[in-house]
C-alpha cells in the first residue's frame, strides 16, 4: 500500500477536524478525495504530508509512518493557497525546490528543463514569477511539488485556476504519472475532472469517509434509457415494471428508469415483442456529480 491510514483522528480542542479516517491506496492508482469545503480534506492531508500532527490512529506513506524524512523526500505537494517569492524567476524557484528536495546537483538543470516542459512554462522560465498569470503560478506550483520526481504526489485543488485547456494538460500530466506507476492523491472540487481522471474516489462529510470505491462501482446502479420508437401495441407500462419503471410515454418517445444497465436488452426485446421499430436508445449516465450531491445531502448514493 502506497498510502494507509487507520482510525486517524485530529480533534482542534472541541471541533473535529477528522475523525476515524480508514483507507488504502495501491501503487498507481489515482485516488480522488472529495467533500465540501470544511468537511476535513486538507486536515488529512496536512496529516499525512506531516504539517500536522494527528490526534490519535496511525498512517503509513510508502510503507513507512508518516514524518519519516526520507519518505518525505519520495513525496510530492502542491497546497491549495500557496504562494511562492514572487521575486524568483520560475527557473530559480524550481532550483530553490531542487535543493530541498536534495535532487542531485548534477542533475538539477536537467530536470527543472523536463518538468518546465511538462507544465509548458519553458518560455516562462526566466521571467519573474509576480508577473505569472494565475494559471502560469499553478502550473509552476505543479513543476515544484514534481521536481524530485516522487513516488506519491498530493496534488490540492491543482486545476483550480486553469482554462479548459489547461485542465487537459493536467489530466495528461496525471495521465503520464500513472503509467510511470506513480500515485496520485487529489482533492478538487471540479467533479467533471475527478470522473475522468481518478480510478477511486473517497466523499467525506463532517470529518468521516461516508462513501468510497472505485467510480465504475459507486456509479452503478439505476440507469435512465430515452428510448425512440413507434408501432408499439398497447403500453408497457406492467412488462416494465419488472424490470424498472416507466417515467414518461407520449407514444413515440419513452424514458424508462431501469434497475441496472444489465436491462437494457431485456427493455429492447420488450419493445420488439411489442411489435415497435426502435429508431434510437440513449443511456444516460449516472455522474458523480449526482453521487455527491445525493450522500452530502442525505439521500443515500
Amino acid at each position: 500500500m502506497i498510502i494507509e491510514t487507520r482510525n486517524l483522528t485530529k480533534i482542534y480542542g472541541e471541533k473535529i477536524g477528522c475523525e476515524k479516517i480508514c483507507l488504502s491506496v495501491d501503487e498507481g492508482r489515482i485516488f480522488g478525495f472529495l467533500g465540501p469545503n470544511g468537511a476535513g480534506k486538507s486536515t488529512f492531508v496536512k496529516m499525512l504530508v506531516g504539517l500536522i500532527k494527528p490526534t490519535s490512529g496511525t498512517a503509513t506513506l510508502l510503507g513507512t509512518p508518516i514524518g519519516d524524512v526520507f519518505t518525505r523526500r519520495r513525496v510530492g505537494f502542491l497546497p491549495e493557497n500557496f504562494r511562492y517569492q514572487d521575486w524568483l524567476t520560475g527557473r530559480e524557484l524550481l532550483q530553490y525546490h531542487a535543493a530541498l528536495a536534495h535532487v542531485p546537483k548534477e542533475m538539477r538543470s536537467q530536470r527543472i528543463g523536463e518538468v518546465l516542459r511538462l507544465v509548458k512554462l519553458e518560455g516562462a522560465a526566466r521571467s519573474k514569477i509576480k508577473t505569472y498569470s494565475k494559471g502560469m503560478q499553478q502550473r509552476i506550483g505543479i513543476a515544484a511539488a514534481l521536481i524530485s520526481d516522487p513516488d506519491l504526489l498530493f496534488l490540492d485543488e491543482p486545476t483550480s485556476a486553469l482554462d479548459p485547456i489547461g485542465r487537459l494538460d493536467v489530466r495528461e500530466i496525471i495521465a503520464g504519472l500513472k503509467e510511470r506507476k506513480k500515485t496520485v492523491f487529489l482533492n478538487s472540487h471540479l467533479l467533471s475532472e475527478v470522473e475522468m481522471t481518478c480510478d477511486e474516489v473517497a466523499i467525506i462529510k463532517d470529518g468521516r469517509i461516508i462513501e468510497s470505491g472505485t467510480i465504475d462501482d459507486l456509479l452503478k446502479g439505476k440507469v435512465e434509457v430515452e428510448i425512440k420508437a413507434t408501432g408499439l401495441n398497447g403500453s408497457l407500462d406492467k412488462q416494465i415494471s419488472q424490470i424498472g419503471r416507466l417515467i414518461s410515454d407520449d407514444g413515440t418517445e419513452l424514458l424508462v428508469e431501469l434497475e441496472g444497465e444489465d436491462k437494457i436488452p431485456i427493455l429492447v426485446s420488450l419493445i420488439i415483442r411489442n411489435g415497435g421499430k426502435l429508431y434510437n436508445l440513449s443511456r444516460k449516465k449516472r455522474t458523480l456529480e449526482e453521487l455527491f450531491l445525493g450522500v452530502i445531502k442525505g439521500g443515500g448514493s
